[in-house]
């Protein structure tokens, strides 16, 4: 993890760049890949000029190689000049590098938002499923369709109108591989026809830097307590727009279907396209989810996004899109029509998990493993934490959102003593954006037995810092 300060002299660029560095000497190895400009900008929420910058800072100085259409590597021509930043290895020595586990964790308690604990996938199931289909139904001497395997889209198509009442069938559904891939995908198919793209702020900060990056103009539209404000969004000169109705993002609160309704209309008369994120619609724990906004009449201007990261894993990177006919027409005359954007393999297991009926029986059991964990923390931050802390948002989803009850929070030094305390907490502005802050207090990762003794030591750092504001009401007002 690379430590950033926003508030300091030194740029950006030249913190990441020196963050980077320090990571090619002590941990990779030569021809090593490293991460995408995209997948650090998103990772930091920097901008794609800043990320840029440092890796050409890097580049011109030898550490890295630039290979076309497939990334950044580390360099062999320098890599005997490693080692550490005032000692060089030998001219012909040779350097050997331990490996590092990429699943070590760094902290004692991680309290990331969208995490899954590894017990909790069927692991047994999917590799004997995996064995079958690979054995009887992966033909690996012919190209996969770029639509996604048929009998995906069935089964998923299945799945949504039946628990989510999506308008939809296996003709218009495409196979992604994520949601960023989503993304990425809808704003190269949509610009010959848009050009203005508006977001719900608070909202996923990912959304609209992919629009940015494409050359679209970015509008926000506040957030009430029922969601994206309908008003804002009318006076807006919006042709796209991109919401989290059912569990908005970061705020959880769910939109009513009058306003549902409100957003179909007002798109419909401008002919523009609504992007549906279900976020957490699967991962409901009191409430029976409202149905789909794309099923509500407006099937021909929403495209509905869904991914399996949440329920099932984010390791197998598959996601969907239900589309509009003409957005489907635009994909078919694209490039991004001629090949598969998931392995074959993973998509005839992942076909063949939901046909057999273990898609069904798997979200019934995480839902009820994560109300557990839900529920377990909910209760243990009412013990530690009390009436210092109001949890603002919950219900649905794999973290609790809490706010101090204290206007002189210092949400810098909660971040900074946590981290000093081996303690992994994630603010909702870091990834939102808008005046919206909260500790987004993530129960997937634990086991239920783990939550208990997790918030028990992230409540002795709260108490710390809430109780330095309560003695300096002015200290942190800045």
């Amino acid at each position: 993890m690379y430590h950033l300060t926003p508030k300091t002299k030194t740029p950006l660029y030249q913190q990441l760049y020196r963050e980077l560095k320090k990571d090619i000497i002590n941990n990779y190895s030569v021809g090593q890949k490293l991460p995408s400009i995209r997948k650090i900008a998103s990772l930091y929420n920097l901008s794609k000029n800043t990320v840029e910058s440092a890796y050409s800072q890097l580049y011109a100085e030898g550490y890295i190689d630039s290979r076309a259409k497939s990334g950044y590597y580390v360099s062999e021509l320098y890599f005997d000049s490693f080692g550490s930043e005032s000692e060089a290895l030998a001219p012909n020595k040779t350097r050997l590098k331990p490996s590092t586990p990429k699943n070590a964790k760094p902290y004692r308690y991680d309290f990331f938002p969208a995490q899954l604990h590894k017990d909790d996938f069927p692991l047994k199931i999917w590799k004997w499923l995996f064995a079958k289909v690979v054995n009887v139904e992966v033909d690996f001497g012919a190209y996969s369709d770029g639509q996604g395997v048929l009998e995906l889209r069935e089964e998923i198509a299945k799945y949504l109108q039946h628990s989510r009442g999506v308008v939809c069938g296996a003709s218009n559904i495409i196979i992604t591989h994520g949601f960023i891939d989503s993304m990425e995908l809808l704003a190269k198919l949509a610009k010959k026809r848009y050009k203005h793209f508006a977001q719900e702020i608070p909202g996923y900060h990912i959304a609209h830097k992919i629009f940015d990056s494409y050359g679209y103009e970015v509008e926000p539209i506040g957030v009430g307590k029922d969601g994206l404000v309908t008003e804002e969004l009318e006076k807006s000169r919006a042709e796209i727009v991109y919401i989290t109705p059912s569990h908005q993002y970061p705020t959880g609160a769910t939109m009513p279907v009058s306003n549902r309704l409100k957003i179909i209309s007002l798109m419909k008369k401008r002919e523009g396209l609504i992007i549906e994120d279900d976020y957490d619609s699967e991962l409901a724990y009191y409430n029976r989810p409202i149905p789909s906004l794309q099923g509500l009449n407006g099937e021909e201007h929403v495209a509905y996004l869904g991914t399996f990261a949440k329920a099932l894993s984010p390791a197998i990177r598959v996601g969907y899109m239900v589309v509009p006919s003409w957005i489907m027409s635009e994909f078919k005359n694209s490039y991004d029509a001629h090949f598969a954007r998931v392995s074959l393999t993973t998509q005839l297991t992942l076909s063949a998990f939901m046909r057999e009926g273990h898609w069904s029986r798997h979200i019934r059991r995480v839902r009820i493993l994560n109300k557990k964990k839900h529920q377990a923390m909910r209760e243990a931050l009412l013990k530690y934490l009390g009436d210092s802390c109001e949890i603002v948002a919950e219900g649905a989803g794999l973290s609790i959102l809490i706010v101090p009850m204290s206007p002189n929070f210092d949400w810098e030094r909660l971040k900074r003593v946590s981290e000093e305390n081996g303690i992994a907490i994630y603010l909702a502005k870091e990834r939102s954006g808008g005046d919206f802050e909260a500790v987004r207090m993530g129960f997937g990762g634990f086991r239920v037995e783990e939550i208990d003794g997790a918030i028990e030591a992230f409540g002795e750092v709260w108490k710390m810092v809430f109780s330095s504001a309560e003695a300096n009401p002015t200290a942190f007002n800045l």
